[in-house]
């Protein structure tokens, strides 16, 4: 079996390359195949930004701009996009793009190895948001930039750099040329009759008859995690199976009761809509992972990931979301938690593939919290993620969920905490009888973010956080949660 074609645009033509290995990476394709050193390697993990790219795609009409990290990202995920690196903002007479002017403007790059990466995000910003006549504040040049990090430079001078590049004159993208080009990449050229070693079928059940028939494929999502595997563990597949061009996976519905979330839907996406509902969840959403991330990374491959320490999980438990499983053989849904059955293990047979979240829409007297305790605010892993959701009723607890990461093998449900909050009035001494039930369901564990008595003692302090937010207190600080952990 061979791979299938590999066709994007970059700098402003086709590209066509056979013989791509399935696994093969974006950024070792760029640096290795086609000898392109503007991207960098730095942690090859996703973490620090310097490899960072700007993918396009074709969404209906428009033109849709995502900074993500090449180093974790297949090269065969990129069929069908136009690529952007830091080499090629330039013009052909030389003249920088304002990303660079504003960067060279503002003095903000020293030894300039995280640039390339910074300058891609810039570029993802500009083109999304200054091309579209919406100026850059701060705080959004600070979320755009939250998955690159600078040891030398400081941030204050490319915080600049972000505010100045609108004042610039403009460069715009030849967007009529680019539509063409990229509508001239036809998928179904992927869909070989002979079993691709790399398949992206683009509808779902092309994709559930590709997991029928090749069910020791390796499945992605968005390769967030995988491309660890790959980079890290030196994990090599002979078949890759891509979830994500699945066109009923990439949808939202909202529903009256629910919203319907693809599997395929970008993290990002993922949480805009469930903040539309929720606009007390953005903070927590800004902490999980960087941007590029959260651009590449579903909401699907996340939960069938497992970690005990993935942030959605949490949340969802406590929503009460179910995943809908579908095959060649039918469907079934469950609730998200009776989804696992130990550390990265799960109940989804061979055939199966993950196709739906549900989740359950706002109803009066709710009130939901949810906590990550880090060692860092941004762009790092939870140390313990709690999620509480009640459904309150004069002043009465008539429902009560709480999901909790990183204190067992799996996200968890803590069914005894909330059988100890239900039915009793919203009061301190029903918080405290909660707080005995919750240190006693789970037996965390030691581990490099925290030790099993710290996370035990941060999950009384966050049950006490949210009964004063409750009775409307709001100088419970998550900064001084983050410091008590890095004191830890």
């Amino acid at each position: 079996m061979n791979p299938p074609l590999l066709q994007f645009v970059w700098r402003g033509e086709i590209v066509t390359l056979p013989h791509v290995p399935p696994t093969r990476t974006l950024l070792q394709l760029l640096r290795e195949d086609l000898n392109h050193s503007a991207t960098k390697e730095g942690c090859n993990e996703g973490d620090c930004g310097a490899c960072t790219v700007v993918l396009a795609e074709l969404q209906g009409e428009q033109v849709r701009y995502n900074a993500v990290n090449s180093c974790i990202r297949m090269a065969h995920a990129i069929n069908g996009m136009a690529l952007w690196t830091a080499g090629d903002l330039t013009a052909p007479d030389g003249t920088p793009h304002p990303v660079q002017q504003a960067l060279h403007q503002c003095h903000a790059s020293q030894c300039g190895f995280c640039t390339p990466g910074f300058a891609m995000s810039l570029f993802g910003l500009y083109q999304n948001r200054v091309l579209k006549d919406r100026p850059v504040s701060r705080t959004q040049a600070q979320a755009a930039l939250s998955g690159n990090l600078c040891r030398c430079t400081g941030y204050r001078p490319i915080l600049d750099a972000a505010e100045q590049m609108g004042a610039l004159p403009p460069v715009h993208v030849d967007e009529a040329r680019l539509r063409e080009q990229l509508a001239g990449i036809a998928p179904a050229r992927r869909d070989q009759a002979n079993a691709p070693t790399y398949d992206a079928p683009t509808r779902l059940d092309a994709l559930l008859a590709a997991r029928a028939a090749r069910p020791q494929a390796q499945l992605v999502a968005g390769c967030t995690d995988v491309g660890l595997w790959i980079n890290k563990l030196h994990m090599d597949f002979a078949q890759v199976l891509d979830v994500t061009r699945a066109a009923e996976l990439r949808t939202i519905e909202v529903q009256d009761s629910h919203t319907v979330i693809g599997a395929a839907v970008s993290l990002n996406d993922a949480f805009a809509a469930l903040e539309r509902d929720r606009p007390q969840l953005h903070a927590f959403f800004s902490r999980f992972a960087g941007l590029p991330v959260r651009h590449a990374g579903t909401l699907g491959g996340n939960i069938v990931n497992g970690s005990p320490i993935g942030d959605s999980m949490p949340l969802l438990i406590a929503l009460r979301a179910s995943v809908l499983l579908m095959s060649v053989r039918g469907q079934r849904e469950l609730p998200l938690e009776a989804l696992y059955t130990g550390y990265r293990k799960n109940v989804m047979a061979a055939d199966e593939v993950l196709a739906f979240v549900r989740v359950p829409r706002p109803q009066p007297g709710e009130l939901l919290r949810v906590y990550k305790v880090a060692k860092r605010l941004e762009d790092d892993i939870s140390a313990v993620c709690l999620a509480i959701h009640l459904q309150l009723q004069d002043a009465r607890v008539m429902r009560a969920s709480v999901g909790l990461g990183g204190v067992a093998a799996t996200p968890v449900r803590a069914m005894q905490t909330e059988a100890a909050l239900t039915g009793q009035a919203w009061t301190h001494d029903a918080v405290t009888q909660a707080k005995a039930a919750l240190r006693g369901e789970f037996q965390p564990i030691s581990d490099l973010r925290a030790s099993a008595a710290y996370r035990v003692q941060v999950l009384d302090g966050l049950m006490e956080r949210f009964w004063l937010e409750s009775q409307g207190v709001q100088d419970a600080s998550l900064d001084a949660l983050t410091l008590a952990g890095e004191n830890a």
